[in-house]
């Protein structure tokens, strides 16, 4: 299976919500949700509940497609969006301050897309 890279640098076939949304068991699914909700809050300090907690087949996933609603309202990756770039890495203005943000939580992204940049 090819790997699927967000605009931030983060791998969706690491993130628990992807890995949810390819989960057969109900029972499991519903355990995954419950414990993403945990991991929001104490990554990012944001609350959910599991039933926010929506399918997700990554942040590039076509209009009308499933997307979490906490990437679907990512300032990150409607930027991306916009200026039609492949991630982060290839905008002129990388690294930008949102990004330099999202970096202090989410460090092994930023070591993706530097890795990237410099291959450019």
């Amino acid at each position: 299976m090819e790997e699927i890279l967000a605009y931030c640098g983060l791998t969706c076939h690491g993130c628990p919500i992807y890995l949810a949304t390819r989960e057969e068991s109900d029972e499991k699914k519903e355990k995954m949700r419950v414990e993403i909700t945990q991991l929001c809050k104490e990554q990012y300090g944001v609350e959910y509940k599991p039933e926010d907690i929506t399918d997700c087949d990554g942040c590039k996933t076509e209009e009308g497609g499933r997307l979490f609603s906490g990437c679907e309202q990512c300032y990150i990756r409607k930027c991306a969006s916009q200026k039609s770039v492949e991630n982060c890495a290839h905008c002129d203005e990388y690294t930008c301050e949102r990004l330099a943000e999202f970096f202090v939580a989410e460090p092994n992204a930023e070591k993706r897309l530097n890795e990237i940049k410099s291959s450019l």
